[in-house]
């Protein structure tokens, strides 16, 4: 199989063990997962010369990651990703009132989302991955029914394979992601301006200046938005100034499609985004400041330090019935797929030593 899973205490948060779970393909990458937050702590991948790194922003301690607020750094966000506008929404009528988080909205499921509360881990019988559930009773942050959950991590073929599922006893909303900041250099206190962005995408959410949708589509031709061909990172950003939006896949059925794409040439590490998700949303990291870190060192994370890729459904679905929906129903059973699969520039990943 060429896959291997080994587990470490990683600390205590308020009564529970919080375990790291490191997922080893030999010769490949290696993830690691804390249950707390069902949280990707890193993922360390190989460059052109076979040079192994850390490629997403993450913390070395359990005290970090609870200190981060919301930076959601390498979290599930959830029971809704992304916006919810005003904190609310309707089902058959009746008003569901969540906690606002931002400035009035719901934001990554309200003040305690899913990547702020420990999950229950255990290694797949495969051996190849790991699987967190967590149990939202109903009522958690305003939202209807007790929902069930899984997220399965499983690393195969130099990619990392996200599975969520999701069970409801009531019709509730369910919109889940994982929030990982990608940064293919191998960090070292760079930032991922030259970093060259592809999105299968040829339309993207308009939104008001609390980025809520409007409801309208807006198309990416002959603007800064139009990633269907790669882009320089910081050539946009220089005239944006920060990118925090929803895009619109072309090729979008159910199936598992390739949504987005990342290359960062120096290191010749490239990153393809495949998805079963309707958009996804890039976010340029442009909130960070420096102020989370590991206590006592200087692993802190500035302005672009990391870029994030997120499968989901639209923001604001709940109350756009034009979106695609994201109301689960009791008997359902929600599900959806993201992979996040790792390569060279030479199109093939170069023998490498295993990573240990």
């Amino acid at each position: 199989m060429g896959v291997k899973v080994t587990v470490q205490p990683f600390g205590e948060w308020n009564g529970h063990t919080v375990n790291k779970y490191t997922i080893t393909e030999i010769a490949g990458i290696q993830v690691s997962v804390i249950n707390y937050g069902a949280t990707v702590t890193s993922i360390i991948v190989p460059d052109r010369n076979g040079a192994p790194a850390d490629v997403v922003l993450g913390f070395e301690t359990l005290d970090a990651y609870v200190k981060a607020g919301n930076y959601y750094i390498g979290g599930i966000c959830g029971r809704y990703a992304n916006r919810i506008a005003g904190a609310r929404f309707r089902i058959n009528g009746s008003v569901y009132t969540l906690t606002g988080n931002d400035g009035g909205h719901c934001l990554h499921g309200g003040r305690n989302g899913f990547d702020k509360v420990c999950w229950e881990g255990h290694i797949l019988p495969e051996g190849d991955g790991v699987e967190f559930s967590y149990l939202s009773k109903d009522g958690e942050e305003g939202f209807p029914g007790n929902l069930r959950v899984t997220v399965t991590y499983r690393v195969e073929q130099h990619s990392l394979v996200i599975s969520y599922a999701a069970v409801t006893d009531k019709p509730t909303p369910v919109n889940l992601t994982s929030h990982c900041y990608f940064n293919l250099s191998g960090l070292n206190n760079s930032d991922i301006l030259d970093h060259q962005v592809e999105i299968n995408g040829s339309s993207y959410l308009e939104v008001d200046p609390s980025f809520i949708p409007t409801g309208s589509l807006q198309q990416v031709e002959h603007s800064l938005m139009d990633f269907r061909h790669y882009r320089k990172a910081g050539e946009v950003l220089q005239e944006l100034k920060g990118i925090d939006h929803c895009w619109v896949l072309d090729k979008h059925n159910g199936a598992v499609e390739k949504a987005a794409g990342l290359i960062h040439e120096k290191s010749g590490r490239m990153m393809q985004v495949y998805t079963t998700q309707p958009g996804i949303h890039f976010y340029s990291g442009h909130f960070l400041n420096g102020s989370q870190a590991d206590s006592g060192t200087d692993n802190s994370f500035g302005k672009y330090a990391g870029l994030c890729l997120e499968a989901q459904h639209f923001p604001d679905s709940p109350n756009h019935p034009s979106f695609p929906p994201t109301l689960l129903l009791p008997g359902e059973q929600y599900r959806e797929q993201t992979i996040y699969s790792f390569n060279t520039d030479t199109h093939k990943f170069v023998k490498t030593k295993p990573i240990v």
